[in-house]
Parts: C-alpha cells; structure tokens; sequence
C-alpha cells in the first residue's frame, strides 16, 4: 500500500487558522508551516490536519 501525498495545489485554498495567513509546504518534514504563528501543522496520509493541538511549536 502506498503512503497518500500532499498536493501542493492544496496550498491556494489553505490558511493558517490562527493568523489567517499564508502556509509553507515542508515535503521532507511533512508539515505545513506559519511562519507568523510559529506552528507547524502535519500532514497524515496526504491529509493537513489543521488544529491547534497536532501543531507544533517552532519556538
């Protein structure tokens, strides 16, 4: 079985929902990151799982 991939055409229509802002894609980390919320938010199974409590603190 192979592992779902992120398509990063996702990233036109993705925000940050803390500061509404723009998402960077980290393909090696699997992540999306904000750099002005200093979270990173994981990609499960090609999935960006965008809550607050699966983010990380880039502090």
């Amino acid at each position: 079985m192979t592992e779902a991939r992120f398509d990063p055409k996702m990233l036109e229509a993705l925000i940050c929902p803390q500061t509404r802002g723009t998402l960077v894609y980290d393909a090696e980390a699997q992540e999306l990151i904000s750099k002005n919320a200093n979270l990173a938010f994981p990609i499960r199974n090609g999935i960006p799982v965008m809550l607050f409590d699966e983010a990380r603190s880039l502090d």
